[in-house]
């Protein structure tokens, strides 16, 4: 891609602010500031997407609120990697009618990686026509001035144009926490993986300007954020498409350079382009977490091959070996799908012998759900639904046998947590996490919130550990 033509001019970001200056100059006649809910659905770069989002309405003089009921705008950024995903929001858009009886003037906009898919887009237009405004990921950028034809123009609008995508820099950003946050550092994607929908929506891929990117995590270290995730469908891809010669693991170690408190992850890796270079890179970078997610997605060659993933069980497993050479404490974690279309009982339980092989500290475990459009969803299928759940059960008994293990190992042991927030559970007040990722539910004081404490593990189970927050000095470990 040429990128004159991705990276947006600094002209068309200014007239995208001087549509959020028309907007506040219509919300300020209004006796009261008008309310805004962002819902957010999916990976976590719709949050920070929504975020960005955020960051427009605030700057158009905008509130926030959790109560649909109570406001003005309501803003759904949706997930269509799975149909589970799909129908959620489908309910919760329709509920949203109720809003628009009880405040007609009230605007209801649906966007993100749904909103892109013309299939979605025209159920909207004939079922939900209490929608005002649709647009896409690549579209995101355009909100403040699509928002204002919806006031303006009185008419529905749909921005769902299909093209690679942009970066645009400069705009405004509201962060929920002050402890951590997600950085973006390129879009799109260019693997099309044979079940996934999300190059179809999100476009190719798209770097942003190292100095973009150092610079945004300067700013956040010296606000003084605990932890920053890098953010990408594959980060690994990161500066294939730049002038400069950048990839990510040079990017690891320049953003390493930048001084302050605070922990570098990121996702997601994609395996066929994980190598050396990036483990030796996380190994020798001080702020990089020892957490590394790699999606198998499954443990058979051949289903592999039929998912377009770019590597064999034998290539993945050198992967692991090569990461935890570099890194012996590595937290690893990854993607399962069971019952892709074709899949066989053995080739699901080669899935479950990778694991048992691998021995994850977590997985993320889903039975394959086809999307329209893919070319998955256009091959046979004949393995049915309940076949594939006790696959899947067994898959589940297996990871969380291989948790439960691992996690026992903590106990007795004093980690460095980030204390990120309130757990909701009077018995352990406080949620932190470890170097690696792992769920740490705490006793201790609110006061430790924002900041690293030493954690003495006295328990454990198969989703999390549980500690107390100790005095002096403790080693990182995983």
């Amino acid at each position: 891609m040429d990128r004159t033509h991705v990276v947006l001019p600094a002209e068309d970001i200014r007239r995208q602010k001087d549509f959020i200056d028309r907007l506040a100059s219509i919300y300020c006649r209004r006796e009261h500031p008008p309310m805004a809910m962002v819902d957010t659905y999916g990976c976590q770069q719709n949050v920070a997407d929504s975020q960005r989002l955020m960051g427009m309405l605030r700057d158009m003089g905008c509130r926030f609120t959790g109560d649909p009921l109570a406001a003005d705008l309501i803003v759904v950024n949706t997930c269509a990697i799975r149909e589970n995903a799909e129908k959620k929001v489908f309910g919760v858009v329709g509920q949203l009618v109720h809003v628009k009886e009880k405040n007609p003037e009230a605007i209801i906009c649906l966007c993100g990686c749904m909103a892109q898919q013309e299939v979605v887009a025209e159920r909207i237009r004939r079922s939900y026509r209490h929608v005002d405004l649709i647009f896409g990921p690549q579209a995101l950028w355009r909100f403040p001035e699509l928002l204002y034809g919806v006031y303006t123009r009185r008419e529905r609008i749909f921005s769902i144009a299909d093209e690679h995508g942009s970066i645009a820099e400069g705009l405004p950003v509201v962060r929920e926490s002050g402890v951590k946050a997600w950085v973006s550092i390129m879009y799109g994607c260019n693997n099309f993986c044979s079940y996934c929908i999300v190059p179809y929506v999100r476009g190719r891929e798209r770097s942003r300007e190292p100095a973009a990117i150092l610079a945004e995590v300067r700013e956040l270290a010296e606000a003084g954020c605990r932890e920053i995730t890098l953010l990408g469908q594959n980060v690994n891809s990161y500066g294939k498409d730049l002038d400069v010669p950048m990839d990510f693991a040079d990017l690891l170690r320049e953003i390493d350079q930048i001084p302050g408190d605070y922990l570098l992850r990121f996702m997601t890796s994609h395996p066929k382009d994980a190598g050396e270079k990036l483990f030796c890179a996380m190994a020798e970078c001080s702020h990089a977490a020892r957490q590394l997610h790699l999606p198998v997605q499954s443990g058979s060659s051949r289903v592999l091959k039929a998912m377009n993933r770019g590597y064999t069980r034998e290539q993945y497993l050198e992967k692991v070996r090569m990461a935890r050479t570099a890194m012996p404490d590595i937290v690893l974690t990854s993607d399962i799908i069971i019952g892709f279309p074709g899949e066989t009982e053995a080739e699901a339980m080669e899935t479950i012998s990778l694991v048992e092989e691998v021995r994850y500290d977590a997985l993320f475990t889903f039975i394959y759900s086809p999307r329209p459009g893919t070319p998955a969803a256009k091959l046979p299928d004949p393995v049915s639904r309940g076949e594939k759940q006790v696959w899947f059960d067994r898959l589940l008994d297996a990871q969380n046998r291989i948790s439960a293990e691992l996690h026992r190992v903590y106990v007795g042991k004093t980690l460095r947590v980030l204390v990120d927030g309130e757990s909701g559970d009077p018995s352990w007040p406080l949620s932190s996490r470890t170097h690696g990722g792992r769920l740490v539910h705490l006793k201790g004081d609110t006061s430790l919130i924002g900041q690293y404490a030493d954690a003495h593990i006295t328990g454990s189970n198969t989703w999390a550990l549980f500690g107390e927050a100790a005095g002096g000095p403790a080693p990182i470990y995983k």
